[in-house]
């Protein structure tokens, strides 16, 4: 509504109206509130979290005092029959002398002299001086140089020699599946045979499959053209199956 409108006054704007109270519902109190009062308030201690109520203080003069927490032995307890005590041998006497002359195989000359390592090539691969080795850098031939580079590695030649096992097993159970199953292996010429015959079938089909008319509107004829057309499709893979390949077998019955 525009400022300037006011709304119409009316009689009814001066009857007062009424508060509305906004009953609340009433609050939600567990019937079990009196018994978890009294089981809190029962399970409390005095002065739990406070400490003790009374601690024994030490006297002044006995004060903690150095070393006086760790174990003592004490120097009268005799040792254990279990454990066994190695004595060191004693010292030498000035009069004792020495044994001399004994042979050794050792070069103790060549023991003491130091021999002054070498160092390893190195490489400095930024303009600030980082070095690193020569041979892990990829500069210098490292592989290529070992005895066996280039050379089969030995778990090809075990799994090529497992695979090669595993394929005359797979040949020796087709080979018996076969025998089993008394299969024929076709020769040649019957191949030939029959591979003409089908040939020959084909080109009757497809002969009387080229007699249809043109123009096909009655349901006998539509299905004697699809029957040709399956048999045609069924001479073609039967063909192209007995040119594909040599080794033929079929039931001996």
């Amino acid at each position: 509504m525009p400022e300037g409108v006011k709304p119409p006054e009316s009689i009814y704007n001066c009857i007062p109206e009424k508060e509305r109270k906004i009953e609340k519902p009433p609050l939600y109190m567990s019937k079990h509130r009196p018994a978890v009062l009294l089981e809190s308030k029962s399970n409390k201690d005095a002065r739990r979290t406070m400490g003790p109520a009374k601690i024994m203080v030490s006297p002044p003069d006995n004060y903690l005092k150095k070393r006086s927490t760790e174990a003592r032995v004490c120097k009268n307890t005799p040792p254990s029959k279990h454990v066994r005590t190695v004595r060191k041998p004693p010292v030498p006497l000035r009069t004792e002398v020495p044994l001399m002359g004994i042979p050794t195989k050792k070069a103790c000359l060549n023991t003491t002299v130091m021999v002054p390592k070498k160092p390893h090539p190195t490489i400095v691969d930024s303009n600030k001086g980082s070095k690193q080795l020569l041979e892990n850098s990829g500069l210098v031939p490292k592989y290529s140089r070992k005895k066996d580079y280039g050379q089969v590695p030995e778990y090809l030649l075990q799994r090529n020699e497992e695979e090669r096992i595993a394929q005359e097993r797979h040949e020796d159970f087709l080979k018996e599946q076969r025998e089993q199953a008394s299969m024929k292996n076709l020769s040649e010429e019957e191949r030939q045979a029959v591979l003409e015959t089908l040939k020959k079938n084909w080109d009757k089909v497809h002969h009387e499959y080229q007699c249809l008319p043109l123009i096909i509107e009655t349901l006998s004829r539509k299905t004697h053209k699809l029957r040709l057309e399956e048999a045609m499709t069924q001479l073609e893979r039967d063909i192209n199956l007995f040119e594909r390949f040599k080794t033929i077998y079929i039931p001996s019955n």
